[in-house]
């Protein structure tokens, strides 16, 4: 997979970020309401990943900055959002490839925890997340009183810089 730097509101981007969204609906009836904003995954505060096979784009993640605020964060977090692998491509590592690119990019801009929140109706996520060491936190943002929601984190500190031949700009 190529994973390349971009923008939010890239067509590849607002195609796949559609398609988690729909996922969304099906699992728990509605998408998610967590307010974003393009700008929130500029660097420096934030970055946007797509992932692409054989020219065709298969996976987004993005990471954005957050600090100490009455939503739950702490100082230093990036939070993970839009973490989606169309169904096709699934089962090749690729959402492991991503969240290792998002790490090391946060890590870089200097972020010390990545944070996420994703819900009990997506056991493939939360397997994902614990088996790259994410473990549970105090429940932060939009869905922090949502009985479906887990949030997870995991330290920045140790983890490498980005790979700048990885992640190339779009």
């Amino acid at each position: 997979m190529q994973i390349r730097k971009t923008r939010y509101d890239h067509p590849d981007a607002v195609l796949l970020t559609a398609q988690v969204q729909q996922e969304y609906v099906e699992r728990y009836g509605d998408p998610d309401a967590t307010p974003v904003d393009v700008g929130h995954f500029d660097a420096p505060y934030g970055r946007f990943l797509l992932g692409y096979l054989d020219g065709a784009a298969v996976a987004t993640g993005g990471w954005r900055a957050q600090d100490a605020s009455p939503d739950g964060f702490e100082d230093g977090d990036a939070e993970l959002k839009r973490m989606y692998v169309v169904p096709q491509a699934r089962g090749k590592g690729l959402a492991r490839r991503m969240l290792a690119e998002l790490e090391r990019d946060a890590a870089a801009a200097g972020r010390t925890r990545m944070v996420l929140e994703t819900g009990l109706m997506q056991p493939e996520a939360i397997a994902l997340y614990t088996s790259s060491g994410y473990t549970p936190v105090a429940k932060f943002g939009h869905y922090r009183d949502s009985p479906l929601s887990v949030c997870l984190g995991k330290s920045l500190l140790a983890v490498g810089p980005a790979s700048a031949t990885r992640a190339r700009p779009a």
